[in-house]
């Protein structure tokens, strides 16, 4: 019995000497897949330089940062300039514009590539099909600066809209100095810009549905639309619940860009938003400190709504992001 005990455990000894460390098999990895490590330095070092080396500076949102004494010297404050954001007379009008900003993306722009993608998948003609991708693609390919410029031609008091307007015997209006206009025209131009390059996701997620899963819906009866109802939509849920769930952690960010090239202060009523304020105290006013609480705020609850966004869905439709 002690001998075969002693086997045991000589035999699990030998096992445990043969079987590669981490080390063994980190090296022999990189030793036969180098050229693609060497691929991927650029990607690495660019997140390690802009996404995590920046996250050493977020201490100053808790400090009185003064660029004289830098981060290390500025004096504490705790949750000071937290506080002075939460109580401003801005905040609650920041965060409803924001949300309801994002809240018309996820309602109107979010399906609006959908619905393009199966439209796109239906038709048989291959070049009439390639013609609208491509138009519908071009746009996402135009600067931001551009389509802004573009809707200041269109739409300004003495631009293409109102002329075709006044010829009714309308009286002009001019849209991008009314603020009930601007969440509108921010959406729907985000719409017609994106909407296109958006598809690509879909129309490849439809592309790996088995073929056959349509034979055998048309031998059963079902036309086009059942067709999409229970074979498409089902094959792409997967996609769509990963992307819905990304849009998610994004609902307290605006791209300030665009923003800042269409509104002005008549329309701050219903444009302003976390992202061009915090450029308008950060930048402008050279509040850091401030700016630095006000970012950390959005990106604790931006981490927040993903991560509930990902266990929802987790428990609803067994689909999650991970």
């Amino acid at each position: 019995m002690a001998q075969s005990s002693g086997n045991v455990q000589a035999g699990t000894v030998t096992k445990i000497y043969r079987d590669p460390t981490l080390l063994q098999v980190i090296r022999s990895d990189l030793k036969r897949h180098w050229a693609i490590y060497v691929m991927a330095l650029p990607v690495i070092a660019y997140y390690l330089l802009f996404h995590y080396g920046p996250m050493y500076g977020l201490q100053i949102a808790f400090k009185d940062f003064s660029t004289v004494k830098g981060i290390w010297g500025s004096p504490w404050v705790g949750f000071r300039h937290f506080e002075s954001f939460f109580n401003g007379i801005y905040f609650w009008r920041l965060i409803k514009n924001t949300i309801l900003i994002n809240v018309y993306e996820l309602l109107f722009g979010f399906p609006a590539a959908i619905v393009l993608a199966l439209l796109l998948n239906e038709i048989r003609n291959s070049m009439f099909k390639r013609v609208v991708q491509t138009i519908s693609y071009l746009p996402h390919f135009i600067s931001i600066v551009v389509v802004a410029g573009m809707m200041v031609d269109f739409l300004g008091r003495t631009g293409l809209i109102n002329q075709i307007i006044a010829s009714f015997g309308i009286e002009p209006i001019d849209f991008l100095k009314e603020a009930s206009w601007f969440r509108f025209l921010f959406v729907s131009s985000g719409i017609w810009q994106g909407i296109g390059w958006g598809s690509i996701i879909y129309l490849a997620a439809m592309a790996t549905i088995d073929p056959t899963l349509y034979e055998a819906a048309r031998m059963d009866g079902a036309n086009r639309w059942k067709q999409t109802l229970h074979i498409t939509i089902p094959g792409i849920m997967p996609t769509i619940v990963i992307l819905f769930i990304l849009n998610m952690g994004n609902m307290l960010s605006v791209g300030s860009e665009k923003v800042l090239l269409l509104y002005n202060p008549l329309t701050y009523e219903t444009g302003d938003v976390i992202s061009t304020y915090v450029y308008r105290k950060g930048v402008l006013e050279a509040s850091y400190s401030f700016t630095a609480a006000v970012g950390l705020f959005n990106s604790v609850v931006s981490f927040i709504l993903i991560v509930s966004a990902n266990s929802i869905s987790k428990r609803l439709t067994e689909n999650k992001l991970w």
